[in-house]
């Protein structure tokens, strides 16, 4: 099984439009879905309508969320990472994701394909594009 660290970039995706794209994750057999209450925060925080904050606490429902306190970072010296990332990819770890997956091309863009603490770390499409 598949358990998947879902970015707040995700939440805040599948929440901003009903019937967008990134629910088919939602729909997965043989995928858990994850995420932190720091992505979970974020996303709410950046959604500006409340229907967009009730579909995303509807979404919530069938994604658990870790209370995780990283006291140590557990990532290798020298990841090109922004700090405001680096809990993202911390929690990953944390909750013992298989993938990680986000749409931040930005800053996770250069790690997509790549296994970082044993969660390799994707963007959906391609995660979507390996299970077919």
């Amino acid at each position: 099984m598949d358990i998947l660290f879902l970015d707040a970039n995700i939440l805040f995706a599948a929440a901003y439009r009903e019937n967008a794209g990134l629910t088919c994750l939602w729909k997965l057999a043989g995928a858990h879905l994850v995420t932190s209450g720091y992505a979970y925060e974020e996303a709410l925080r950046n959604l500006t309508e409340a229907v967009q904050r009730r579909r995303l606490n509807q979404l919530m429902k069938r994604v658990a969320r870790v209370v995780l306190k990283v006291e140590v970072s557990s990532l290798p010296v020298g990841l090109p990472l922004a700090e405001k990332d680096r809990p993202i990819l911390d929690a990953a770890i944390g909750t013992g994701a298989t993938h990680l997956l986000t749409l931040d091309e930005r800053h996770f863009g250069r790690l997509y394909g790549i296994v970082c603490g044993g969660v390799l770390i994707l963007h959906p499409r391609e995660y979507m594009r390996t299970r077919r």
